[in-house]
């Protein structure tokens, strides 16, 4: 199996979808390899033209070109690019220190816009409503918000000679550009880390010019490994060594490359493990790269080789569909995708609620919500070769009255076990023997659902009615959950959340017509897109594959329940009673619930 050149397909498709119902024919990529599909590195297409001044002199769409042009092109020009669109008068107001690569910018998500009609000295002004997203650094990362501010105003007055168009007159006090032009102007790309004790790495997203040609690619990705992960990130990975810098630029062209750093302490093993990252983050390279360290040459890398021979994260399973029927698991027939049988006795599946089975090596992993004679919510954990024969229950003292899907940290080995689920609004992490401990978190709210990613690093939680991410960092058997952060997006009242790939989640909540909706939204809050809207009731489960299998699921495939019932995507489409396998003659009738994938 060659890997990377099936990623490589995934990247050039990329994985942001336009809003609508559906999912457009790109999603339906099938995908071969050890990482999600989907990872969201696309490179296709030539870079879209700056706006500029003279491309509308109506006063909405001029300022929506003024927001777009500090993202479109390199950086070191952003503030020249955003000046064309001022008056003389009006430059002193910009903020910042052009020509330089280190400005920043404050990423907005418009949510409505309005101008009031020219004066008789023919200014006007527009007004714009927007969402903060984040502010986007010279190392690629989006981090949180910095700013508060819900709307800005702008002065514009027409150019002169008369007829040449509007300038802006007075303006905010920050270099402002939106979440549409970072997806127009903007390529996203993963880089990564090895995690805490350097057994698997941990991807990281980035923002790159759509401009940047590929040496520069290559430059930008060694200086972001070297300056270290995103800020949330960082107390889950390793970083490259203290004074890690790149000498001068990377140099190469088609199947070989140089890359020359200074790096304390490279040892065998820390150039081998950099080799390795370097494979990873630069997905779309083949041929040779030889690593120089202080002009030395050290480790000469094949890309390819080094992809197929040492795996991100171990490869994904390929996936099974399943639901709840009655308070029992079945598989379900969808089509001509694969079907499994419950890997679980028939004396353990019963009074079930909700599900996740995953799989480990030769080993299966259950854990299934359960209720009682008293109608409490309890978890019930077994782990082995299938079918699992051993089951243990939380304690029968101690139910619950809600208790989200139950998920599972992939990144243990198959002898330590551990998952998360949320119970009564609190976060619990979960062993083999089904032992519940409380975690800390430091959010607001009652936590409804949790969900892991395929590398096992890094968690997305819903609390208060929002989304969050967090990196996870296991030491031992001992799982700790870094600092969260909650990532902004259009939707309100979030019920649910899951992986659809690499750097992208699945999420539902209400829109801003208090609608039930599913979103997907990258890692960092930055990119999102309505997937599902008009829902008609809350989304009270969701389930999404992340990808990483050897095929039988298009990419960013997911299923949810809303008013006792289940549905898929690609297409939406109900899940019906008929494509529930395994029914026992003269069962009672029942709409599947609770479905899920096995991977």
């Amino acid at each position: 199996m060659n890997v990377p050149r099936r990623l490589l397909a995934v990247l050039l498709a990329g994985v942001l979808l336009p809003a609508g119902c559906g999912i457009p024919a790109q999603t339906d990529v099938q995908v071969d390899g050890s990482v999600p599909a989907g990872e969201a590195g696309s490179l296709n297409g030539p870079p879209a033209s700056p706006p500029a001044p003279t491309d509308s002199d109506e006063p909405v769409p001029f300022i929506e070109n003024y927001l777009k042009a500090a993202a479109a092109g390199e950086r070191d020009q952003a503030y020249t690019r955003a000046q064309k669109f001022l008056a003389p008068e009006a430059r002193e107001l910009l903020p910042g220190k052009p020509q330089t690569s280190e400005v920043e910018l404050t990423v907005v998500r418009l949510r409505a816009k309005e101008s009031t009609p020219p004066n008789n000295q023919g200014t006007s002004r527009v007004t714009i409503k927007v969402q903060q997203v984040g502010v986007l650094r010279a190392d690629g990362t989006l981090g949180p918000p910095g700013a508060t501010e819900t709307e800005y105003v702008f002065q514009l007055r027409r150019a002169e000679p008369a007829g040449t168009g509007l300038l802006i007159t007075s303006l905010p006090n920050v270099l402002l550009t939106t979440d549409t032009a970072l997806r127009q102007y903007y390529r996203t790309r993963t880089v990564y880390f090895w995690n805490s004790d350097l057994t698997r790495l941990v991807p990281d997203l980035r923002y790159l010019p759509s401009s940047v040609s590929a040496e520069r690619r290559v430059t930008e990705v060694v200086k972001w490994l070297a300056g270290g992960p995103s800020d949330w990130l960082e107390s889950g990975v390793t970083g490259l060594p203290d004074g890690t810098r790149p000498i001068n630029n990377a140099t190469g062209a088609d199947s070989q490359w140089e890359v020359n750093l200074t790096m304390p302490g490279a040892n065998e093993g820390r150039l081998a493990r950099l080799g390795t990252q370097l494979a990873w983050s630069l997905p779309e390279l083949t041929g040779q790269l030889e690593l120089k360290i202080q002009n030395q040459k050290r480790l000469s890398v094949d890309l390819e080789r080094e992809r197929d021979t040492h795996l991100a994260y171990p490869r994904g399973a390929n996936p099974t569909r399943f639901s709840v029927y009655d308070g029992v698991i079945h598989p379900l027939a969808i089509g001509t995708e694969q079907r499994a049988v419950v890997p679980l006795p028939a004396a353990e599946n019963r009074n079930v609620v909700s599900a996740t089975l995953a799989r480990a090596e030769d080993q299966v992993l259950a854990a299934l919500v359960v209720t009682g004679a008293d109608r409490r919510l309890r978890l019930k954990v077994g782990t082995g070769p299938e079918p699992v024969a051993v089951f243990n229950t939380s304690d029968p003292k101690a139910g619950f009255q809600t208790m989200s899907r139950p998920t599972w940290l992939r990144s243990l080995a198959t002898d330590h076990p551990a998952g998360l689920v949320a119970a009564d609004g609190k976060l619990y992490r979960f062993d083999g023997t089904a032992t519940l401990s409380p975690v800390p978190l430091n959010v607001s709210g009652s936590v409804v659902a949790v969900a892991a990613s395929l590398d096992g690093h890094r968690i997305a939680l819903v609390s208060g009615g929002a989304v969050y991410v967090a990196p996870v960092s296991v030491e031992g058997g001992v799982v700790t959950l870094g600092q969260p952060r909650r990532l902004p997006t259009l939707l309100t009242g979030v019920t649910a959340v899951d992986w659809i790939a690499e750097d992208q989640l699945v999420i539902a909540g209400n829109d801003p017509d208090r609608r039930s909706a599913i979103h997907q939204l990258s890692i960092d809050g930055g990119l999102g897109s309505e997937l599902k809207s008009g829902i008609g009731a809350a989304v009270t489960q969701l389930a999404g594959y992340p990808g990483g299998g050897g095929g039988g699921l298009p990419a960013l495939s997911f299923m949810f329940e809303t008013a006792g019932s289940a549905w898929r995507n690609n297409p939406f489409d109900l899940v019906t009673p008929e494509q529930v396998l395994d029914l026992p003659a003269g069962g009672r009738p029942a709409n599947p619930t609770a479905p899920f994938f096995f991977y």
